[in-house]
């Protein structure tokens, strides 16, 4: 039996993941307002009833986008932390290799959605006591979280002039 295709068909099934990144991309390109039913079926090549059927409402689909992205910082995160415990190394390494992977996009939407927000303050929680277990100061890992945070936002914005380790000999 000779079966052919004429590149008309759509795929069935696409894996959540790859839907997910695309919506992120569009994201990255065009903000929030990008992400439409229509969009997102362009460029994962699915329906955009197949979308509706399986993530109900857009807000739930780009929702379920972003908590796969927590989903993956989290899984970052346990690696990281592991391998500069393992490795011996302070603060500066830990939040280094953490660094280009929060995204400022992930953290603005989290704080408009309550599921969101609670999901970045359990990752800041976690960050900061892995922190504060290196400089043994809560008040001092707390404002380290508070200026990698910054130097992130600003970093993404153009402004490569702060230094992370500046921050840490000022913390002591």
């Amino acid at each position: 039996m000779f079966v052919y295709n004429l590149g008309m068909s759509r795929p069935r099934l696409i894996p959540d993941a790859e839907v997910f990144a695309a919506i992120l991309r569009l994201i990255a390109a065009d903000g929030e307002k990008g992400v439409a039913f229509s969009a997102v079926a362009r460029a994962t090549g699915l329906a955009a009833p197949s979308l509706v059927q399986r993530y109900g409402a857009l807000s739930d689909m780009v929702q379920a986008a972003w908590l796969a992205e927590w989903d993956r910082l989290d899984a970052l995160t346990d690696t990281a932390l592991a391998e500069v415990d393992a490795a011996g190394k302070g603060p500066q390494a830990l939040l280094k290799s953490l660094g280009s992977e929060t995204s400022a996009a992930l953290l603005a939407a989290s704080l408009r959605d309550a599921t969101l927000r609670d999901r970045a303050a359990h990752w800041r929680n976690r960050v900061e006591a892995a922190l504060e277990g290196k400089l043994r100061d809560a008040e001092a890992a707390a404002m380290l979280f508070a200026a990698w945070q910054g130097m992130l936002l600003w970093q993404a914005a153009g402004n490569k002039g702060f230094k992370l380790k500046d921050a840490i000999k000022r913390l002591g």
